[in-house]
């Protein structure tokens, strides 16, 4: 049987020379890995982190890695990949999405959530340097936790202030909100070992490292 899908791509996994797994959201099926073909450069360029896809996906009756193909670029995100900063913004959110979203995983109103913040991100001409941070806020309540100023007190030791005011403002607010680099990375670190907590993972972020350093 045959469907059409729309993926969010949070990363791939290389099979061979010619084979990729995709970990994906999608509006039917939450987080899950299909395998694809892929030939030469341009192809791999489809499944940079955080694209949304259409595609053809195919069941396995033998298998739980059912077949991708057909791919086309449902948005082409050119506002994310022709800006430094947005890029290393889109790598923490799909490495937060990756390490945090279970496979099998498929809560209500996910997808629909994830699409509308990277399109968000997509659009946004300026002023959103504190991006990231309200994307793990807004995550930690998609999942169905409570970031309020005193859930957040626990793991806010120093920076408690500035996340009791954070966790209170609207987006517009929030995004102008004034933080230098050094309180905005340390803030990162603190939502992360909230998420964490609360979904009992592991959150080790890469390239939280890239925005510490583009964010200065």
């Amino acid at each position: 049987m045959t469907h059409s899908a729309e993926l969010i791509i949070l990363a791939t996994t290389k099979v061979g020379e010619k084979s990729l797994v995709l970990h994906t959201l999608s509006p039917d099926w939450g987080r899950r890995s299909f395998i694809c073909s892929v030939s030469g450069a341009s192809r791999t360029s489809f499944f940079l982190p955080l694209s949304i896809l259409e595609a053809e996906i195919t069941e396995n009756p033998k298998s739980d890695l059912w077949r991708a193909r057909a791919f086309c670029p449902a948005h082409s995100l050119n506002g994310l990949r022709e800006n430094l900063y947005k890029n290393a913004i889109t790598m923490f959110m799909s490495e937060v999405l990756y390490r945090t979203i279970k496979d099998g995983a498929n809560e209500q109103g996910l997808y629909e959530w994830c699409r509308n913040s990277i399109l968000t991100l997509d659009a946004l001409e300026s002023d959103f340097s504190n991006y990231h941070l309200r994307f793990v806020l807004e995550l930690a309540t998609v999942l169905g936790f409570s970031p309020s100023g005193q859930d957040l007190a626990p793991f806010a030791g120093e920076r408690y202030q500035e996340l009791k005011d954070l966790a209170a403002l609207d987006f517009g607010r929030f995004m102008l909100y004034p933080l230098n680099g050094e309180s905005r990375n340390e803030i990162a670190g603190i939502l992360l070992k909230y998420l964490g907590y609360h979904t009992e993972s592991s959150i080790n972020i890469r390239s939280l490292s890239v925005l510490r350093e583009i964010f200065r």
